[in-house]
């Protein structure tokens, strides 16, 4: 049985991969993956596929055993997996709960590995993974400190598991897009001070998803969605640090 596996699959980054790669090729199933139910049942709708649904919170570790043991059972083979699992908080580290930093870490990083860790046996040669992540894995954030160091941990991840399957003829590479309109803001600005307020340039999902089906396709080792994004990741590689961060606080008017 042929399959893809997509996290975060309920709405937002997700919900886009799972249509476009539904339209991209034939599966026997999709496996999404995300904490309402009632949200990956309408996924059905909107796929040709048949859709497997999986309630599952990432943010726990007993969902890794559910998945492996569905693995276990079906013995599929996963033509593509798609981690786009993750959230993020706006604000300094004291707007910020412990448990909500925690739970950023706990998602955007532990499930993320688990979860490719899992799949991974049942890949064979030609096998794709996805793995969202951000235009904040290059450069540190303030306020978005911790969720731009998970995702550069994902950025980091991504680079070196490629290499390592490379062999297997499985590619694996992150995707890194600027600011992209979907409901990730909703839970972001959820902080009692909203530390980020200035945002250049806007792409939609729809964007990011096609680029990244069509950098795999080329062989990309990471995709990024739009010409500005890739100037300013060019840029924070040549200039200092410090500089950027500087550059950063003063646009969104932090001290």
């Amino acid at each position: 049985m042929k399959i893809a596996v997509v996290t975060g699959a309920s709405s937002g980054m997700g919900r886009e991969f799972v249509r476009q790669i539904d339209r991209d090729e034939t599966f026997d199933e999709l496996w999404v993956i995300a904490r309402r139910r009632e949200k990956l049942a309408e996924v059905q709708k909107e796929v040709r596929a048949q859709v497997r649904v999986i309630p599952l919170d990432l943010a726990h570790s007993e969902s890794y055993a559910e998945y492996r043991g569905l693995l276990e059972q079906h013995k599929p083979q996963v033509a593509v997996l798609v981690n786009c699992a993750g959230y993020g908080k706006f604000g300094k580290w004291s707007d910020i709960p412990l448990g909500e930093a925690e739970g950023m870490i706990d998602v955007n990083c532990k499930a993320l590995v688990a979860v490719t860790q899992l799949t991974l046996p049942y890949m064979t040669k030609g096998g794709r993974i996805y793995q969202m992540d951000s235009l904040s894995a290059f450069q540190p954030v303030p306020g978005l400190g911790v969720y731009g160091a998970s995702k550069a941990f994902v950025l980091s991840y991504s680079r070196a598991l490629s290499r390592e399957v490379r062999p297997l003829g499985i590619r694996v590479m992150p995707v890194c897009p600027g600011w992209v309109r979907t409901d990730f803001f909703e839970r972001a600005i959820q902080t009692s001070t909203r530390t980020v307020t200035y945002f250049n340039r806007w792409y939609t999902a729809e964007q990011v998803v096609r680029t990244a089906l069509r950098d795999m396709k080329k062989g990309k080792e990471v995709s990024i969605c739009g010409f500005p994004v890739k100037a300013q990741v060019l840029a924070v590689k040549l200039l200092p640090h410090s500089l950027v961060m500087k550059i950063w606080m003063k646009q969104q008017k932090m001290r």
